[in-house]
């Protein structure tokens, strides 16, 4: 992409953070949406950015936490500084977060972003700095380029970057490359030098396999195998769960397809085929050449014990950053993780839908813990009878029914990681104080007797309830409630997003696979106050998706039903209706139309 004029650039900032115009074509689209995201989170275009970095301390323990990303990052990091080095700039390793771990390159210029407080130990998310290319990449989850005045603050106009996201096997974001210099110079080829970066790590996460699935590395071009292009899937029980951005190119995949696509939607011929002839042909008929790693862990898994327990729900790939939280949604995420890692309890609280669980995986996978499990229990979920012994464990012989072997309980899964007590508002109350005392003393007694475990967990609990009245009414203990909620983040009912728009086109983005939301499909879309919220307009994205044709545009007699019959304004009786009356009867009749 060529590089704007900033006299260019300059009216276009006069035109959006001056006379509140949008100066649509002016500056990339990317670029406008962040400006906006910025201006709705609450940041001032005219404030000075109050960044001071972490003490050495807290650094290193932030590269400790990062270590593997470190080690895989290292040879590209080396290569790269060099680069930047005779071309006046500086490359940038940070987390996922946007916390710099590393800068390297040309020292003048080190010195001058240091002034601006690019430097290691602090955090460039969007959330924080504004526009710039580390957060926004984050936000956006793609590659992007900020030059000079396109940053929101004013200071950082003297830098132009490009930065490109680093994903783990599973579709997580792990990280973020950066090129930075001086804005006075184009960097022509920066974007493209930070992206073939990216894709050597990515590959790198696949060096010694992968266990519990089969690993297939193809490419269409035979001399690419073996090499950062050739395109790596992992495969169990037929469902693709790990992949490197090649591979997902190669067949037109999205990350969020991590966990979702089988192998029968992709290949015409099984598995065993690339094994006996080093080739398979997918469905759309091409020939693939390449290798089959078997797994490792097949003996293991299939010596595994089944348990009849509920165990922790399967990971979920977490939608790409930015298409579900806000810039201030992600400031309140941030927040959260800080009080997680101080060993302090985070309580979600939201309607049916609004996304709880996806912000628990989230904290779960930025913060320190993020290679350790994730275990989910639904406490409205649990049978009513068993919910004690699935919690804690049982010995055998503890009860009649008991497994011969006990069972170590949920709580117990979760040594290590996070613990996601989902509706915790439902939980039975003669069951509240045996998980206070749990949580309390941090240590277990399973049902039946046995020697206490001591348990080490992160909590976050989550409920649609109102747990203030359920206190008032009994049906909550307040010591169990002030147990789990040291801090509280709310989230918000997609009625009440402001810029439903954009929401929509963020979420459709991941999904559409060269499809086009036509222009009265989106407004109805974005029209729509969303009664089940995320989780209803996701599945409804979906729908359409399935039900349309690739580049296909999908105009508004496409959409569902209840989407295109506007209901009736209530009526409102003379003299003793009231707003929130009439938003209720709007609201029913909407959902009368859902159904």
């Amino acid at each position: 992409m060529a590089q704007l004029p900033q006299h260019r650039v300059g009216n276009a900032r006069r035109s959006f953070f001056e006379r509140g115009t949008l100066p649509v074509g002016t500056v990339p689209d990317a670029i406008l949406q962040s400006w906006r995201r910025c201006q709705r989170s609450g940041l001032a275009v005219d404030a000075q950015p109050q960044l001071e970095p972490l003490p050495g301390a807290n650094l290193r323990e932030l590269r400790e936490r990062h270590e593997r990303l470190w080690h895989l990052a290292r040879a590209e990091l080396d290569g790269l500084a060099a680069h930047a080095a005779s071309t006046d700039s500086i490359v940038l390793l940070t987390d996922e977060s946007g916390w710099i771990l590393n800068a390297e390159g040309n020292a003048g210029f080190l010195d001058r972003a240091g002034r601006v407080a690019l430097m290691p130990g602090v955090c460039w998310s969007e959330a924080a700095v504004g526009t710039n290319a580390i957060g926004t990449a984050i936000v956006e989850g793609r590659a992007i380029e900020v030059r000079g005045g396109e940053h929101f603050f004013a200071p950082h106009g003297i830098l132009s970057c490009a930065a490109t996201p680093i994903h783990d096997p599973h579709g997580q974001l792990v990280g973020v490359l950066d090129f930075t210099g001086p804005a006075s110079v184009q960097q022509m080829h920066a974007l493209g030098l930070a992206r073939l970066a990216a894709n050597r790590i990515e590959h790198r996460f696949f060096e010694n396999g992968m266990d519990s699935c089969e690993l297939l590395r193809l490419h269409h071009d035979r001399a690419l195998l073996g090499t950062a292009g050739e395109g790596v899937l992992g495969f169990r029980n037929g469902r693709l769960v790990a992949a490197n951005g090649v591979g997902l190119r190669l067949f037109g995949l999205e990350r969020g397809d991590i966990g979702r696509a089988s192998y029968e939607a992709l290949f015409d011929a099984p598995l065993s085929r690339m094994r006996d002839d080093g080739m398979l042909q997918d469905r759309s008929g091409r020939i693939l050449h390449g290798q089959l790693e078997a797994s490792a862990a097949r003996v293991a898994r299939a010596q595994a014990v089944s348990v009849p327990v509920p165990q922790a729900r399967p990971a979920l790939p977490l939608p790409a950053a930015g298409t579900v939280f806000s810039a201030a949604q992600e400031q309140q995420l941030a927040r959260a993780g800080r009080v997680l890692e101080a060993g302090l309890p985070v309580l979600l609280q939201g309607e049916t839908g609004t996304g709880k669980e996806v912000a628990a995986r989230a904290l779960h996978a930025r913060g320190s813990r993020a290679g350790k499990p994730f275990v989910a229990v639904n406490c409205a979920a649990l049978p009513e009878g068993l919910i004690e012994a699935e919690l804690f464990g049982y010995e055998e012989g503890a009860f009649t029914g008991a497994r011969r072997q006990g069972s170590p309980g949920l709580l117990r899964q979760a040594q290590g990681g996070v613990l996601f007590l989902d509706e915790i508002g439902d939980m039975p109350l003669a069951l509240q104080p045996r998980l206070l005392r749990v949580l309390q003393d941090r240590e277990l007694s399973p049902l039946g007797g046995g020697k206490p475990v001591k348990l080490d967990f992160m909590l976050v609990c989550a409920t649609h309830c109102d747990l203030q009245q359920a206190m008032d009414e009994g049906r909550f203990r307040s010591d169990l409630y002030y147990r789990i909620a040291d801090h509280v983040m709310r989230l918000p009912a997609l009625r009440e997003e402001a810029d439903r728009t954009a929401l929509v086109q963020a979420l459709w983005a991941p999904l559409a696979q060269q499809r086009t939301l036509s222009d009265q499909a989106l407004q109805k879309l974005a029209a729509y106050h969303w009664p089940g919220n995320l989780r209803q307009l996701v599945a409804c994205l979906r729908t359409l998706v399935a039900l349309s044709e690739p580049t296909a545009v999908i105009a508004a007699e496409g959409l569902p039903e209840y989407l295109l019959v506007v209901p009736p304004p209530a009526v409102v009786p003379a003299g003793d209706g009231s707003l929130q009356e009439m938003t209720l009867e709007v609201m029913r009749q909407a959902l009368a139309a859902c159904d």
